[in-house]
Formats: C-alpha cells, sequence, structure tokens
C-alpha cells in the first residue's frame, strides 16, 4: 500500500535524524513521496533530494512556519515552494533571529531555577544554528532532570511554564502570505492544536482562506479517527485541499515513525496529484 508522508523535520531544525537518514526510514516504511517541513529553514531540502533520488522516493520541497494567534501558536506548512526565494530566504532569517535571542533567555530561567545548564550545550545537540526548545529539553533529558521531552515542556517549556519566553512571530495571515508570494501552497498544520471551539475552527479557517490558504493538514500522527473524519469535512465544506503526514522529530517525540505515526497514520498517495494541480497553478 502506497503511502505519503507530508510533514517530517530532520536535524536542520529540531528533528535527530539528518535528511538522508530520515529518508531511509521513509524508505522502509513504504513511502513513496515525502516533504521536508523543517521550522523555518530549507538547508535539509538538498540533501534530501539527493538520498531520494538514489531510493527512488519523490522529495517536496518544503516549510513549517510559525505565527502568533492570540496567546499562542498556529503553524502553517508550506509545499512546492521556491525554497531559494531571497525574500523567503530573508522572511525566514528573521524568525530564526528572534529563537536565538530567546533562546539564551530560556536558558538563563532555567538557571535561575538551579538547573545547570547552559546555551553552548543546546547548540550542541542542535549540531546547527537552528537551536530550539526541543534541544533545550534533550539537554534536560541528558542530564537527568527530566525523563522525556513531554517532561520538560510541561514543567519548564511550555507557555505559561516557568522557563517559557515568547517568540516575535508573524500573523497567520502574514506566514501564509510569505508562501504564496514563494509560490507555495499554504496549509494548516496540525488543526487539533489550534486553541479554539470547533465552530470557532470553521470560522477560522474560513478567514484563512480568504488569507490564501489552500488546505487542512487532515491526515496526522494523533489525530483520532473521530478527528480525521471532522477535518476532512472541514475541508470539504471550505473547499480546501487535504494533506498530511506524521509530523516525524526522532528523539524528542520517539512515540511517532516516519510513514505511519504512530502506527496506524496513512496519508495515501492519491491526495498527491491534487496538491501538484493546485501547485501548478500557482
Amino acid at each position: 500500500m502506497s503511502r505519503i508522508d507530508l510533514h517530517l523535520h530532520t536535524t536542520h531544525s529540531d528533528g535527530s535524524l539528518t535528511p538522508a537518514e530520515v529518508i531511509g526510514l521513509a524508505h522502509n516504511a513504504g513511502v513513496t513521496a515525502l516533504a521536508i517541513t523543517d521550522h523555518d529553514i530549507t538547508t535539509a531540502i538538498p540533501e534530501a533530494v539527493a538520498a531520494g533520488q538514489q531510493l527512488g522516493i519523490e522529495v517536496i520541497p518544503g516549510i513549517e512556519i510559525s505565527s502568533r494567534f492570540g496567546e499562542s501558536e498556529l503553524h502553517v506548512l508550506g509545499y512546492f515552494l521556491d525554497w531559494q526565494d531571497a525574500l523567503l530566504q530573508e522572511r525566514l532569517m528573521t524568525l530564526r533571529a528572534s529563537r536565538h535571542r530567546r533562546n539564551p533567555q530560556i536558558i538563563e530561567r532555567l538557571q535561575a531555577l538551579g538547573i545547570d545548564i547552559t546555551y553552548d550545550e543546546a547548540r550542541a545537540v542542535a549540531g546547527s544554528d537552528s537551536v530550539g526548545r526541543p534541544h533545550i529539553a534533550r539537554v534536560l533529558m541528558d542530564k537527568k532532570v527530566v525523563a522525556s521531552a513531554k517532561e520538560a515542556f510541561d514543567r519548564f517549556l511550555a507557555n505559561g511554564k516557568p522557563a517559557y519566553v515568547p517568540r516575535d512571530l508573524p500573523s497567520p495571515a502574514e506566514a501564509i502570505q510569505w508562501i504564496k508570494a514563494a509560490k507555495g501552497l499554504a496549509v494548516l498544520a496540525h488543526p487539533t492544536w489550534v486553541r479554539t471551539t470547533a465552530g470557532t475552527l470553521t470560522e477560522l479557517v474560513r478567514q484563512l482562506k480568504t488569507d490564501g490558504l489552500d488546505g487542512v493538514e487532515v491526515h496526522y500522527s494523533t489525530h483520532t479517527p473521530r478527528q480525521t473524519r471532522e477535518y476532512l469535512s472541514l475541508a470539504k465544506q471550505v473547499n480546501l485541499l487535504v494533506t498530511g503526514g506524521s509530523d516525524f522529530h526522532g528523539l524528542t517525540k520517539p512515540d511517532i515513525e516516519v510513514g505511519i505515526g504512530k502506527g496506524t497514520l496513512h496519508v495515501p498517495d492519491s491526495l498527491l496529484p491534487k496538491l501538484k494541480d493546485a501547485a501548478a497553478r500557482l
């Protein structure tokens, strides 16, 4: 049974595996096409494309952009975009700069709590300039302060917790327009994360469509069958494309695997032609 996976992270953002390693896992899982959607950075795409060509896997250039929605975040996925677009790269650089300003403040708050941790340790875990809270969580795990990334976020790093520091983020409409300006499809990621009621979600999605939204991530690792049906109905109701992906990260989400999520995820490859047709019309 052919499957696709349009939501994957690598070491270039907050994943724990290299692009080539992710492609290898995708091949083992029977994935025929995938999208690398690192947070605010596209540097993993060349390695992923090269590895995909060797194993016969189509690699779609992607991105995941965080935006500010009320007191929380709303994530927008971009597909088939011109990932080398100069304006897009400039905008992504501002997001990474915001993260660089934020991370030392998180470390300082953890230190104030009596935790022995440095920013250099987080950078060493990241292995790149794209350092995020998951890397800080991994340092806390290595030091036995917490037993899992989930515990790190629940106790220290999530919104409202002692070490949380907000980021400077674009609005959802701006994130969508950044992707559209780079000739990409804009998709609402994991709608179950959006902090709103079901009725308000429909209203929000309608508004986001007027802002340029193209699709909804219906198939997702933690969606229940009921949620999948609800989001599929929502996509049809608002006339949006349907996508899906595992949101694989590796060590920080150890129960989620490439292509199959928690074991039951199946994103049908029949969704891909409609996405390609829509992208070709941009």
